[in-house]
This record gives C-alpha cells, structure tokens and sequence, in this order.
C-alpha cells in the first residue's frame, strides 16, 4: 500500500482528494493550512483565537466517503449579512463547538472526520493560532493571508513572525511517505503555508518521497502575476529547500470565451517556458470547464495518478 501526502489547501486541494480518494490500496494524507484569516474563518479564529478551520473543512467533504445530511450542512452557508450569522458556514461553526468541548481542535477534526467517514487523514500543519507574513521584492512587508493578494507587488517570500510548531502527526506522515504531492492551490497562500513550518520542512527536505508538483493550471493576480511553469517550481524548492521529481501541467486547449474572462480578472494560462528541467515534466489533459470556470477534474487527477503509481 502506497502511502501519499497532499500538501495545501483551497478548492484546488479539495478537487485532487476527490479523485485520489477512489484509488483503491493506497494510504492517504492531506497536511492543511490554518493560516487563513479572512471571511467566516477570519471571524471565527479572532473571535474563539482557534486555528483556521475553512480548508480542513473543505478537505472533510471532499474525502467524505457518502453523501449525508451533516455533509450537505458542512457547505452550507449563511448568506444573510444582516445578521450575526451573515457569512458564517455551518461547517466552520460545527468545528469550533467541536473544539471548544473537547478542548482539543485535533480531536474536533477526529470527531467529524468519523462521523462523515472520511477516508484517509487530515491533518493540520500545525494547531497554533499563526499569522502569515510575506515581504514583497520592493521590501513592502503585508501582514495576513487574506491581505497577500491585495497588493499589487512581486512576493519575494512568505514567513511567520514566530516560531511555529509542526503536529506531530503531519511530520510523521511526510517521513513514511512514498509520494508527496504539492497542489493544486494557491502558490503563496494554501501550499507554501505549510512547508515554511520548520518541522515540515525538515521533514520534507529528509524524505525519500517522490515529490510531485500538480502545477496550477492559471496565474493568480496578486500571487503569481506572469508566472510560468517554472516560477511556481522555484518558488516551492526555495521555501522548502528541496528539490521536485516531477510537474504535472494541464495541455487542455481551454475555450477563447473562458480565457476573456479570465484576462479581465488578470488571470493568464500558466505555461512552460524552458527546455531544459532537473525534473520529468508530464503533460496531460487534466482540466474541466464548468460555469466558465477553469478547475482540475478530480477523475482525471485519478487517472494520472493511477498510471504514476504504475511506473
């Protein structure tokens, strides 16, 4: 049985564990983000000074094994702004009560990972209430990862102006890995959250893992504005100080009425641009369009993951 680390967090992350959960004799991990801090899980965080629970929530359905009711409730959200709840998800509120009467959000993740019979692990990358930080290349220092993307800038780097503690359980899951597996996300916001902790790094940089990059399919105003294929992979093996066998990269031609939208959003293909790489570059159809959305599928993430497993 194959053991595999997905590190991230976001939409992204929830389409990949979709798909890799329907493969059958593997082991399956998923080391989340808490550092976000905007929205209903800003609130909550600052409120009950909790780790962030929005994308653990978001991996818990996606790994969910059925369809239920509490699952349908776990996504719901409640739009109202005139009242207190206005913007809070269910889900979130259901994970801080969880870890207010336990006293233990590690245990609140246990808990409702049973009842959803989620299949493999979830695990935070750590369970400190953290801060993320990111200083620009024009030295321009922006404080939370919800404040990141708003400016306008070339992000040099992420950090955290303290020491953070890795669980315990994320440093153990990367040491037994067969794969680890970057993506699909945010760049600076949901994956690289995760590796700057010292312990995961480290733990990262020991492995024997393969390390495979399912590189993100668009480039994200305010993250990776003119990136390419390229800049995303030296950007992880800066942070993490490790080096990527691999890159999986969508070849999809993905339809001109899409793209303009796209384009008004300053969101551009993500392309290669080199001919030469240190890592096996793989080209592949991995993409659906949905609601003039571009978003990975998760049964084509199977499939390619399935013949991955089979080299």
């Amino acid at each position: 049985m194959k053991k595999i680390v997905v590190i991230g967090g976001g939409h992204g992350q929830a389409a990949m564990l979709r798909g890799l959960k329907e493969i059958d004799n593997i082991s399956l991990t998923t080391i989340v983000t808490v550092a976000d801090d905007g929205g209903s899980t800003g609130r909550l965080r600052r409120d009950f000074h909790i780790p962030a629970m929005g994308d653990i929530r978001g991996v818990m359905i996606a790994l969910a094994k059925s369809e239920s009711l509490l699952k349908v409730l776990m996504d719901y959200r409640f739009e109202d702004s005139s009242y207190s709840l206005g913007g809070h998800n269910l889900g979130n509120i259901i994970l801080t009560a969880l870890t207010q009467n336990t006293g233990s959000f590690m245990e609140a993740i246990t808990q409702i990972s049973e009842i959803l019979n989620v299949k493999g692990k979830i695990v935070p990358s750590s369970t400190q209430v953290i801060t993320l930080y990111a200083i620009m290349e024009d030295g321009t220092i922006v404080r939370g990862e919800s404040n990141i993307p708003r400016v306008r800038n070339q992000i040099q780097k992420v950090y955290y102006d303290e020491e953070v503690e890795a669980t315990a359980e994320a440093i153990s899951a990367i040491e037994e890995a067969d794969y680890v597996v970057y993506g699909v996300g945010s760049l600076y916001t949901s994956i690289l959250p995760n590796v700057i902790i010292a312990g995961i790094k480290d733990a990262i940089s020991k492995s024997k893992a393969r390390k495979i990059y399912f590189c993100n399919s668009m480039s994200q105003s305010g993250e990776t504005e003119g990136y390419t294929m390229e800049d995303h992979v030296r950007a992880i093996e800066k942070h993490v100080d490790d080096r990527i066998d691999a890159v999986y990269i969508a070849d999809d031609a993905i339809p001109g009425e899409i793209l303009e939208k796209y384009r008004h959003e300053d969101s551009f293909p993500v392309l290669m641009q080199e001919d030469y790489h240190p890592y096996e570059v793989i080209h592949c159809s991995l993409l659906e369009f949905t609601q003039g959305l571009i978003r990975h599928d998760s049964q084509r993430i199977k499939e390619v993951f399935i013949k991955e497993l089979n080299k």
